[in-house]
């Protein structure tokens, strides 16, 4: 037997049920979660997590590799970012493509891990061809941890990156406590779809808002009404005792300084200036999803990446629809990294079945 990879086996089980249209309702053939509802479930993607805790240290380093490499683009909504490399990702320049986006802990400090995710990929040779060798493209955000939990002055470095990038792998996404996520509010969460027409988004999420992913009026998390067949496993109604004093769903205090960032990638092939603009519809699922949200001290940022082999243009609506399934996508991470963290199921037994 020959091996098919996953999009096309995906491809497949969507003719399947295309072919039972008449007795399938239109939402069930509109999208479902992808085999591991991770964002590894789009072809070319892989993860991999360095997380440091003991020892003075809680944080750590989330990289998402592209294999040869991706359409990359950028969106930033936050009033304090801390970012690397983001200028490149505008349309219009030499460079459209990016090998590997870091997420990490540790502020602005916490951007040396992309030197080890550089050195990493040049090592293999995967880079933008100059003369003499590759250069690395690899954007990166941070978070702010610096001091919670663990010492201000152990934080990410190169050896970070390059750790994480190591450890990538195409297997589902860890969630919880883990990567970036290690000293953020609420950790880490990844989600995936697949739409019907055998298209794959993924999206994942380190989780640090100054705001709350969490309705004070229920205690529910806003974004329980993206849920895709189960997934959350949540009762649907307000939470025993609910107070709004409850809802942020962490015990950790507030820090003078957040952040949320997070990556969504598809295997549809787009242009740059079309990654571009899921990354800005995509910022909406952050929107809908914690509130408030882009404040002063977050420095909320969202990568697109499209690892998509070029092919002629997708139409104005499968575009749109694609766009929409990021920004839901991002919304159903942030919910999966509240409930991985813990302390939410923990304060709402009632909600967490």
């Amino acid at each position: 037997m020959i091996p098919l990879p996953r999009s096309t086996l995906t491809r497949f089980a969507w003719s399947a049920l295309a072919g039972s249209a008449a007795v399938l309702p239109a939402a069930a053939l509109a999208q479902l979660p992808g085999p591991s509802n991770t964002i590894t479930d789009v072809a070319g993607i892989e993860v991999g997590h360095e997380t440091r805790v003991g020892g003075g240290y809680l944080t750590g380093t989330t990289v998402v590799l592209t294999g040869p490499g991706a359409t990359a683009a950028v969106d930033v909504q936050g009033g304090a970012p801390g970012t690397r490399e983001t200028d490149l990702l505008a349309p219009g320049g030499l460079v459209t493509q990016a090998h590997a986006v870091v997420l990490s802990g540790g502020s602005a400090f916490g951007l040396e891990a992309a030197t080890g995710v550089m050195r990493w990929l040049e090592e293999r040779g995967r880079g933008f061809p100059v003369g003499g060798g590759v250069v690395p493209i690899v954007p990166a955000a941070i978070l702010f941890d610096l001091g919670r939990g663990g010492d201000f002055a152990k934080r990410p470095d190169a050896d970070f990156g390059y750790a994480a990038a190591g450890a990538a792998t195409a297997d589902p996404v860890v969630m919880g406590r883990v990567g970036a996520g290690t000293g953020a509010r609420l950790g880490l969460g990844s989600a995936s779809v697949v739409l019907a027409n055998g298209f794959t988004v993924g999206a994942i999420v380190a989780l640090n808002p100054a705001g709350s992913p969490v309705d004070p009026r229920s205690c529910l998390p806003y974004g329980a009404f993206l849920e895709l067949d189960g997934e959350f496993g949540l009762a649907e109604r307000v939470a025993e005792g609910c107070e709004p004093s409850e809802a942020a769903g962490a015990d950790v205090p507030e820090a003078p300084f957040n952040t949320t960032i997070a990556v969504v990638a598809t295997d549809a092939p787009l242009t740059q200036t079309q990654a571009q603009r899921m990354a800005k519809v995509s910022n909406s699922g952050l929107a809908r999803s914690i509130r408030p949200v882009h404040n002063l001290r977050d420095g909320d940022a969202v990568f697109a990446l499209s690892t998509g082999a070029a092919a002629p243009s997708l139409e104005v609506g499968e575009l749109q629809a694609l766009y929409a399934a990021a920004a839901d996508a991002l919304g159903r991470a942030i919910v999966h990294a509240l409930l991985a963290e813990g302390a939410y199921c923990q304060r709402h037994p009632s909600i967490c079945r």
